[in-house]
Parts: structure tokens; C-alpha cells; sequence
């Protein structure tokens, strides 16, 4: 009983002890002015700052510590700067908002647009697809006639005729009718958007419901097979073409000489060696017949259905070509890449093929979010008075008065007028020059709305995206962190010249000159070159004329090759010309690390000594900035640490980044 009840006892005060033991992200790591420093706060602080949660996890207790002391610091700032009202500066909210505006729109168009396209185009790369088509392209009597046919030839096939025979009949693409409109194996980005939308829609052995509008017409389209993708693979051939030694065409002889070959490969005969002695592509054979990496597409229609059938080691059958009879071994496989080791390319073949829809599409949904509304008679207005008047020359011309103030569009209860898109857009190459017509007034708006409509999503995309509004959050406390140091610490910077002069006489030892020379240069690529240079010189020659006629330095004719002072530490060319003896003096040509030769002439030896006041000035000056800017940081900080009495708590950070 009793050993029951001192169970209980200690069951009870584990309990307790939990209870008000608080989370691992609640724990307390400094305080200040009533304010709480927790561990998810310093945690998510010390990562950003150092780069990655990884590195932090790594670093040691001291280095916690003395981020816990910057960060205090920076927090009391912030504090301050919440006292100051700097949120209610109108400089400040401005900057703001300026920033939100344009940093939001990039980073919108960014992650909800393209990241997301890239990702869906990555994963859709993973499959590659066999696809048929028959093409309809639009003729004199337009597009109508053809929608009419591919309905009705979308209604045959599934009565039961067959795809292949439709295809030769009536496909206008001339390349993939005669194979009953097979254009082989696709995968994304590699053919025209609504066609790719459409096949990735569709499932192997299906015809998609309806005909596809594409600017080379209307598509009918059937998916025969949908495979994962072997990304690259790496081969090496034997090919036997089919003309004989005396250069007449031989087919049986070749199919004789192809089918022995593939006997000894069975035989146990290496394929390198064969392929050395045997192959009659030039350009392989030598490497044993290897081709290296080629995706798929990449080689003959024959060739490249055969190579990727095989596994890793294996050797196909007897392969004909138009080249001749191929044997193929399949020697290595590339793995499908990562995401970011693909995403540049990713991007490159976004843009050029579905950005611009998706884009339109964005802004449309974004144009309803925001009520943009445009006025199209107002656009046919301005087009009767500025149609035959270049951008460049409405400002100047009076039709201006006439159309100015005209309503384009609106976003809400802002209005935007031709004098709003005018001066948005005389500068920008594309459209100065052009025409003031319709055509022109309606690309400037769908562009000038477009920037808007980014800019007001902006202004309220914090609302719904954390990543977002911790990177205003960002920008913001570093602004007013700006503003504390200007106002605290930059603006009390005063150095005068008693105190410049004061500390050069105190410290004159620490500002000195090393070895340095004045010198010129006559270089150039060829020794040969070089050496009559030099005789020519050594014959009376004048060096600068010398120079300004012949050195191959880019730029340095012109200055008749002088390079001006240079210290010998840093300069290899100006130790050579500062062991010269005299001004005047050159020395042979030399071989430098820019490939090529140089002759050296000194013009003047500076050596080494103690800078005069004037040389130091700039120097001492910013010395003396950094000096007084230290002291007045320290001043400030412990203004802040007298007024808010911060407290850390070491102990609590050995539990950092611990749960």
C-alpha cells in the first residue's frame, strides 16, 4: 500500500513537473523592457543567419552565445525604433511600400507562376510519350471547313475505323502521314502547348475526345504508349555500310559481314576490338565505336528504338539503317537529375513554350481579383486622333490636348489615362518608335496593367504567404535599423583636419609606401616579335613610339603603353622595371603570365618611405570614421541596455536546436 502510494506521490509530481515545464520553443532565452526572447525565436534567427538549419545544428555553445548578444542588441533597436513611430514615417512607409510593389511582383510571378510550372513540367519530363496525330491546316476557305472534317473523322474512328488509314489519307503533315501519323516518342516540352496539354491528358491506346487548335491548324490526337523516360544513355556501334571496297553498293556482303560479326560478339569476342577493326563510321570506331551520351530522338528512327530497348550491357540484334547494319551495345545509363540541377534548363524551355500563356491567363484571374475594367471606346478614340503619330512625337504634337486625359483603364477606383501610358512607356525602345493605333494601344496596356495588377496583388500578399511576409519583415526592421544608425551614430560623425593631422603626426609610422615604380609597356603575343622589338630599341629606337604603334595590350596604345605607379608587390612587371637601374632603362624581353612577352621601361623609382600627410588623408579619415562610429555604437547600445535592462540566459541555449 505504501509502495502504492509513493508511486502515486511521484507519478503525480513527474506530472507537475511537465506540466509547467514549457516547450522546447518556449523556453526563454533573454529578456528586455518586459519583452521575451523564446528559443523558436533565436533558433529561426540563428539559421537564417547562418545559412542553413544544418550548419546551425553544428556550431558550438560560444557561438550561440555571441549571436544571443547581437541579436539582443538588434531586438532593442527594433524596440526603439517602434518608440521612434518609424512605422509612421512617410520616407520610410514610401521606401516601403516602392519595395513591396516591385520585389512582391518578381517574387509572385516567381513562386506562384513559374516555380510551380517548372516542378509540373519536371515530373511530366519523367514520362515520354508515343503519340499520333492527324493534322488539318487551315486552307483559303480558313479554319471552319476543317473543324467540320476532324469532327467527323473523330466520330469515324470511333465507329471502329482505323487511325493509321485516316491519317495517310487525309493528315496534312507530310512527315508523319506516311507512318499513319506516328511522330514516335515526345515528352514535355518538346512540341507545341495545347498538343502536349492534350496528350498528357489522354491514356495509351485513347484518342483525345476532341479536335486541339494549334497555330498550324487542328490536331486529332492518339496516345499509342506512355513509358517512364530514360533520361541519357551511352553507346558504341558497329556499322557496316553498304557499299563494298571497290565502292559499289553490296547490301548482301554487308548483311554477310554483319551477321559474322554478331556470331563472334556471341562467340565471346570484345566489342571494342571488333568495332576497332571492323566499323566503318570514321568517327567512332576508333573509340571502340562509343557515340557517348544521347537522349532519345537523338539518332536514326531504327537505331533509336532498338538502343533503347536494351539494359546496360546488352547488345541488340542486327539494326538497318539508311547508313548501313548496325550492331549496338548499350554501355552506361543516366539517371534522371535532380530538380535544381535541371531547373535552369527547365526554365529556358518554360519560356519559350508556355510562360507567355500562363502568364495571360494570371494576369486575366488577376484582373477580376482587383475589378480592372477597360474602356474600349475610349481606345478607339485615342487611335482616330494618334494613329498615324509616333509615341516619340505625341508629347510635342497637339493631338496630346485632344486624347490626354482619356480613360484607358481602371483598377479599382484608380484611373489610368493616355498621359499615365505615355510617359510609362516614351523611353522603352519597343515602343517609342512605333505608331500610336490600336494595336499598339492595346499591347502598352496589357503590359502597363499587367505591372499594376502584380503591384496590388503585392500589397496584399503578406496577408496569405508566411515566406512572403517574413521577407517584408525583413526588408522593414532593415530599413529602420538603417534609420537608427543614421540618426544615432552617422549623423554625429564629425571629423575635422586638427584631428586628422593629429593622429598622422601620432601614427605617421603606419602609413608607408612600398617599393613602387612608374613604368611602360611594350607587349605582344610572339617571341620573334619580341626580339626585333628589342633590337630595334637596342638600335635607338623611342620606346613610346614603339609602344603606341606595336603592344597588343588592349587599351594601351593610346597612353604609349604607360601603366603609371604601380607597388612591386602587386605588379611583377613593376619589380622588373624597379630594378632597373636608371629612368630610361628596359630590359630584355620577358616572359610573362599573360601569354606572351614583355619589354619593360622605367620611368620613375618611387622607394619605400613614409606618406606624406596628404597622401594619408583619405586613410586616416576613414579610420577615424570607423573609430568614432565603434564609440557611438557603443554609446547607443548602452543607452538601450540602461533603458530596457536586458537579461540573457546563456544556460538555456546547450538546448538549442535540441528538439
Amino acid at each position: 500500500m505504501r509502495l502504492r502510494i509513493a508511486l502515486l506521490i511521484f507519478i503525480g509530481a513527474l506530472f507537475i513537473f511537465s506540466a509547467c515545464s514549457p516547450k522546447h520553443s518556449e523556453i526563454v532565452v533573454a529578456e528586455y523592457g518586459g519583452e521575451k526572447i523564446t528559443m523558436n525565436d533565436f533558433e529561426k534567427a540563428y539559421a537564417k543567419n547562418s545559412g542553413s538549419l544544418e550548419q546551425a545544428e553544428k556550431d558550438s555553445i560560444e557561438a550561440y552565445k555571441n549571436f544571443l548578444d547581437l541579436y539582443v542588441n538588434f531586438r532593442m533597436k527594433l524596440r526603439d525604433a517602434d518608440i521612434r513611430k518609424y512605422d509612421e514615417d512617410p520616407e520610410l512607409k514610401s521606401e516601403l511600400e516602392n519595395y513591396k510593389r516591385s520585389v512582391g511582383a518578381s517574387y509572385i510571378k516567381e513562386k506562384e507562376l513559374i516555380e510551380p510550372a517548372l516542378k509540373d513540367l519536371y515530373e511530366k519530363k519523367k514520362w515520354e510519350i508515343r503519340v499520333s496525330h492527324i493534322m488539318l491546316r487551315p486552307d483559303s476557305l480558313g479554319l471552319e471547313p476543317k473543324k467540320e472534317l476532324a469532327d467527323t473523322l473523330i466520330a469515324r474512328l470511333k465507329r471502329g475505323e482505323k487511325f493509321e488509314d485516316l491519317a495517310k489519307k487525309y493528315s496534312d503533315d507530310q512527315f508523319s502521314r506516311d507512318m499513319g501519323g506516328d511522330i514516335y516518342y515526345i515528352t514535355a516540352g518538346q512540341i507545341i502547348q495545347p498538343f502536349e496539354e492534350a496528350m498528357y491528358k489522354t491514356k495509351p491506346g485513347e484518342i483525345y475526345p476532341e479536335p486541339v487548335l494549334t497555330r498550324y491548324g487542328y490536331h486529332i490526337i492518339k496516345v499509342t504508349e506512355k513509358q517512364k523516360r530514360r533520361h541519357k544513355l551511352k553507346a558504341a556501334h558497329i556499322l557496316i555500310d553498304y557499299v563494298n571496297e571497290k565502292g559499289k553498293p553490296d547490301t548482301a556482303g554487308a548483311k554477310a559481314l554483319i551477321e559474322k560479326l554478331q556470331e563472334k560478339v556471341k562467340a565471346g569476342a570484345k566489342f571494342e576490338d571488333l568495332a576497332k577493326e571492323f566499323s566503318e563510321d570514321k568517327g567512332s570506331a576508333p573509340k571502340g565505336g562509343e557515340l557517348g551520351f544521347f537522349m532519345r530522338r537523338m539518332m536514326v528512327l531504327p537505331f533509336d528504338e532498338a538502343v533503347f530497348k536494351l539494359k546496360v550491357g546488352e547488345v541488340s540484334d542486327i539494326v538497318k539503317t539508311k547508313y548501313g547494319f548496325h550492331l549496338i551495345k548499350l554501355l552506361d545509363e543516366e539517371e534522371y537529375p535532380s530538380f535544381e540541377s535541371e531547373k535552369k534548363t527547365l526554365k529556358q524551355i518554360y519560356e519559350k513554350t508556355a510562360f507567355k500563356d500562363d502568364f495571360d491567363a494570371f494576369i486575366d484571374g488577376l484582373k477580376k481579383e482587383f475589378n480592372f475594367v477597360q474602356n474600349d471606346d475610349n481606345i478607339k478614340k485615342a487611335t482616330e486622333v494618334t494613329s498615324k503619330i509616333k509615341l516619340t512625337e505625341i508629347q510635342t504634337n497637339p493631338a496630346i490636348d485632344q486624347v490626354g486625359g482619356l480613360e484607358l483603364f481602371k483598377v479599382g477606383k484608380d484611373s489610368y489615362t493616355v498621359d499615365t501610358l505615355v510617359s510609362s512607356f516614351v523611353n522603352e525602345n519597343k515602343y517609342k518608335f512605333r505608331m500610336m493605333d490600336e494595336q499598339f494601344y492595346q499591347s502598352a496596356i496589357d503590359e502597363m496593367a499587367g505591372n499594376i495588377l502584380l503591384g496590388e496583388k503585392a500589397m496584399v500578399f503578406d496577408k496569405t504567404n508566411d515566406e512572403f511576409a517574413g521577407l517584408m519583415d525583413d526588408y522593414k526592421n532593415g530599413i529602420f535599423i538603417f534609420k537608427l544608425q543614421e540618426d544615432e551614430i552617422w549623423d554625429k560623425i564629425d571629423v575635422d583636419s586638427l584631428q586628422l593631422k593629429k593622429y598622422y603626426d601620432e601614427n605617421k609610422a603606419d602609413f608607408t609606401w612600398e617599393d613602387r615604380a612608374d613604368f611602360s609597356e611594350i607587349f605582344t603575343r610572339n617571341d620573334s616579335l619580341a626580339g626585333l622589338y628589342y633590337q630595334m630599341l637596342l638600335d635607338g629606337a623611342d620606346f613610346d613610339s614603339l609602344a603606341q604603334k606595336y603592344t597588343a595590350q588592349v587599351g594601351f596604345r593610346s597612353k604609349k603603353g604607360r601603366y603609371g605607379i604601380k607597388s612591386v608587390s602587386e605588379n611583377t612587371l613593376a619589380k622588373a622595371a624597379f630594378e632597373l637601374e636608371k629612368p630610361g632603362d628596359f630590359t630584355k624581353p620577358i616572359n610573362n603570365s599573360k601569354g606572351g612577352y614583355s619589354i619593360v621601361k622605367l620611368n620613375k623609382k618611387y622607394p619605400a618611405g613614409i606618406k606624406t600627410f596628404d597622401e594619408a588623408r583619405a586613410e586616416i579619415a576613414s579610420i577615424l570614421q570607423e573609430l568614432e562610429s565603434k564609440r557611438l555604437e557603443k554609446e547607443y547600445i548602452n543607452e538601450l541596455k540602461t533603458k530596457y535592462e536586458p537579461e540573457l540566459y546563456y544556460d538555456e541555449l546547450s538546448k538549442a536546436f535540441k528538439n
